[in-house]
């Protein structure tokens, strides 16, 4: 999905009439290598530094199951580092560094920035949002687009994905001393946070159409993204009323099937302008 969303990036902001022959570049294959070996590189770390945490959340993943040792975790994850700069290098000297500091962030968040409650899951969601800023920035495009504000409302729907994993990890994240509102402020403010950002992804989904940057596009952005409006309302009302680890775990997979659909939602209106 991350090396999708580099592509996707490039398409909408691709001026009308280049969409297409932009999406079919090398752009956007050294852009879609780069972001899914930077983005394999930091789940692989991941797995690597909550090996203990993952033993209780999570004890299916490869590594905490024994599938792979931890060592051999470490080792694989590094092909995918230097792919990852070495693809990003063939774009520019910009998203080289771009790529590198996506690569920091995923690092730093897996070594430590997650035991940092909210500051740690703003670092997952920026995660989220760098890739259409990549692809945005592999064309030269600097100006307000729909990638900026593509990656402002990944931004919001991650911060409230986030908050509400850590409703679910609760038992496991102890072990690591991971401040999550669920641990620091408790469930109740936990549920109410989520909700909130989940409501500010909403309200974000209208600043395209508010900016008229949309052209041809308006319309069927309108008809898409109210879609995805009704999954991130669903979200944060069901939020609220959560009982179970298991309720909020299946929350967890719709809020990432409602960033998919509002990705959609702009690349259909970027194909469209």
């Amino acid at each position: 999905m991350v090396g999708f969303a580099v592509i996707v990036g490039i398409a909408v902001a691709s001026p009308s009439g280049h969409q297409v022959s932009n999406i079919f570049s090398f752009t956007s294959l050294f852009g879609f290598l780069t972001g899914f070996s930077i983005s394999s590189f930091s789940m692989i770390t991941n797995d690597v530094y909550d090996y203990e945490v993952d033993k209780i959340n999570q004890p299916t993943r490869s590594v905490a199951s024994g599938r792979i040792r931890l060592n051999d975790a470490v080792i694989y994850s590094i092909p995918f580092l230097i792919i990852g700069l070495g693809s990003s290098v063939l774009i520019g000297p910009t998203n080289l560094a771009v790529a590198g500091v996506f690569a920091l962030i995923g690092w730093f968040y897996n070594y430590q920035g997650k035991r940092f409650g909210l500051g740690g899951n703003s670092l997952v969601a920026l995660s989220l949002a760098i890739p259409y800023i990549f692809g945005s920035l592999a064309l030269r495009n600097y100006s307000l687009n729909l990638a900026y504000l593509l990656a402002l409302t990944s931004f919001l729907a991650g911060m409230g994905r986030e908050v509400l994993k850590g409703i679910s990890d609760i038992a496991g994240d102890k072990i690591r001393s991971i401040k999550s509102i669920a641990i620091s402020h408790g469930v109740g403010k936990a549920k109410s946070t989520a909700a909130a950002f989940f409501l500010l992804a909403v309200g974000s989904s209208s600043f395209p159409i508010l900016s008229g940057i949309l052209g041809k596009g308006l319309l069927v952005y309108a008809v898409l993204v109210s879609l995805t409006d009704a999954v991130f309302c669903f979200l944060a009302a069901r939020t609220l009323r959560i009982k179970s680890e298991s309720e909020s775990l299946r929350l967890k997979k719709i809020a990432l099937g409602g960033m998919m659909l509002g990705l959609l939602a702009y690349l259909a209106a970027g194909l469209s302008a």
